[in-house]
């Protein structure tokens, strides 16, 4: 009972003072975790950070964990992506392992997103007592969504409609990434931050004041349509997004995505520079726990 109460009290604090916060996602990954339990389901064996400095794009965290029916394996993640960590199998005495998972959480004002995205995969990482190796040499390939939980203010989906929801929205995030990738002008490395000022105006000019629209957005008959209590550029939709992606604009179901999972879709958009990240090969400096 406690715990439900804690978890209803910090949606409710996300919910109507993030000007407190600026992002509740770190909080929210907290209640989820206290929610199920995992907070408590393994234990740190050691900790290797990369920093900026030492010629990652982004600071990058190792953990070697050990669960309680003592199996180890690796958590990686990256400072710029914290609703993601990438799991593999604990490295042997060569070093190589096996990816498996993609863990994702990310948190809106209504509640989160969660699931695990299976991965195919191998890397080699050396564990020594000061300092850790990563090196990738082929890229992590996604299978597809194997569990997933969400949460609407107080209610949880979970088990298969959970599922069919998140691999739903993976389809239109992944259809969407793609639209954004292939532009020329698409801009490389931005922040978080910098990818929302920049593609939303592109996305959804409807949403935007006269100032921020894109030039010759709306030109002379163009025709409109009312979906989610939003006026749809039906034409404008044609003229700049491919034709996979005309309903989920013209419905408000791009708008939701963005809304509902912005670190989703900019880890989408994002994939293959940290791609380029992994192939690098990345010394780590054990620090403590």
């Amino acid at each position: 009972m406690k715990r439900l109460c804690y978890v209803k009290l910090l949606f409710l604090v996300c919910g109507i003072a993030p000007f407190l916060f600026g992002n509740c996602a770190s909080l929210v990954e907290k209640a989820g975790q206290v929610l199920d339990g995992s907070a408590f389901d393994e234990k740190k064996i050691a900790v290797y950070r990369a920093a900026k400095k030492q010629g990652a794009i982004t600071d990058m965290m190792i953990q070697e964990v050990q669960n309680r029916a003592g199996e180890r394996s690796v958590v990686i993640s990256l400072e710029e992506f914290p609703a993601m960590k990438i799991r593999g199998s604990a490295p042997n005495e060569q070093g190589d392992f096996i990816f498996s998972s993609l863990d994702y959480l990310g948190s809106n004002v209504q509640g989160w997103n969660e699931y695990r995205l299976d991965l195919s995969g191998y890397g080699n990482l050396r564990l020594g007592e000061t300092t850790a190796v990563l090196s990738v040499p082929n890229e992590i390939e996604a299978v597809q969504i194997s569990w997933g939980r969400i949460r609407r203010y107080d209610t949880r989906i979970t088990g298969t409609e959970a599922l069919t929801n998140l691999r739903d929205r993976r389809e239109r995030i992944t259809a969407l990434a793609e639209w954004v990738n292939s532009r020329e002008d698409a801009p490389y490395g931005l922040s978080l931050n910098e990818f929302e000022k920049y593609w939303k105006p592109l996305l959804f000019p409807e949403l935007l004041s006269k100032k921020k629209r894109p030039e010759g957005w709306q030109q002379e008959g163009d025709e409109w349509i009312k979906a989610e209590d939003i006026r749809w550029n039906t034409s404008y939709t044609g003229r700049v997004f491919p034709e996979i992606l005309w309903p989920i604009r013209n419905s408000g179901t791009l708008l939701r995505d963005w809304e509902e999972a912005l670190s989703w879709v900019y880890m989408e958009c994002e994939w293959e520079r940290i791609m380029g990240l992994f192939s690098q090969g990345i010394v780590l400096t054990r620090t403590k726990k």
